[in-house]
């Protein structure tokens, strides 16, 4: 079985999200399934998809921090500068991170690790909705 959709996020602050439950409400399809994969693609420059910790908030709240002191707003040297402070170092931390993720689905469900789970990093200040075509795989 093969099925694909787009899944909408609400809008979030800048900062690291854990999605998993957004993303498991929004793919029913999965409960169906021994064993698969689902494909996560985030259709934005400027957000990305990462796994990590899924239990102390302060990882998240530390990953933003991080990120902010590597990635650093207003550069010298950044030429797209057009859109804000925020947008030029929000396409590099998507291109470090990645705008996708894969998780085999075992048994109905995510076969995330004890303590993994799904997080959208939205690197804008005002980055709005995102949208992630899932792409599921299974039997």
């Amino acid at each position: 079985m093969w099925t694909q959709k787009t899944l909408h996020l609400a809008p979030k602050r800048r900062g690291f999200h854990l999605i998993t439950d957004e993303i498991e409400q929004q793919l029913s399809e999965i409960h169906s399934l021994s064993v698969g994969i689902v494909h996560l693609f985030i259709q934005h420059t400027s957000a990305s998809l990462t796994l990590n910790e899924n239990a102390d908030p302060t990882v998240r709240t530390d990953m933003e921090s991080h990120f902010n002191q590597f990635v650093p707003e207003r550069a010298r040297y950044y030429r797209h500068t057009y859109e804000g402070d925020d947008d030029m170092p929000a396409h590099i931390k998507s291109s470090i991170l990645s705008a996708s993720v894969s998780i085999p689905i075992s048994n109905g469900r995510l076969a995330l690790g004890t303590w993994q789970g799904i997080y959208l990093g939205e690197h804008r200040n005002h980055g709005g909705s995102r949208r992630i075509i899932a792409t599921v795989n299974g039997e």
